[in-house]
């Protein structure tokens, strides 16, 4: 009698786990599905940026209260004064919030990633315009 008990526990936990494991199979495949379409709609985001720092172009332009970049033009001087200024306030050690100073952190280093590829761009355009020129440097002897 109880081997059947034991049976049916085995049997029925079984089907549980495996039930839960399939519905959290799928979960993960809907949100990666949804995090793919998110990135090639084209809403601000690219892949690769907001991937690794799970923070969008709009959360981090409104973290430090600067205008989106358009078309990959961004004032990264006011960007840094703001961060500067914010992360220096929430310093832990002057009673700050290291969580703020994160998310600080994290707002700048998605702004960069959306403009960096538009200034390496234009700094090889540059370079092509103005010829290169490779820096010679001659043996003292």
């Amino acid at each position: 009698m109880a081997y059947r008990l034991i049976t049916q526990v085995v049997l029925i936990g079984t089907r549980v786990l495996g039930r839960s494991f399939a519905e959290a199979y799928k979960q993960a495949a809907a949100s990666s599905a949804y995090q793919r379409a998110q990135a090639q709609s084209g809403n601000g985001t690219t892949g690769r940026a907001s991937l690794s720092s799970g923070m969008t172009l709009d959360e981090a332009c409104k973290i430090l209260n600067v205008k989106p970049p358009q078309k990959g033009e961004a004032n990264m001087e006011e960007v840094m004064e703001r961060f500067k200024r914010l992360f220096d306030n929430n310093d832990p050690k002057k009673g700050g919030s290291f969580y703020l100073q994160s998310k600080i952190l994290r707002a700048r280093e998605r702004i960069e990633a959306e403009v960096r590829p538009h200034m390496e761009k234009a700094e090889q355009e540059a370079e092509v315009k103005e010829g290169w020129n490779p820096k010679l440097y001659k043996d003292k002897k």
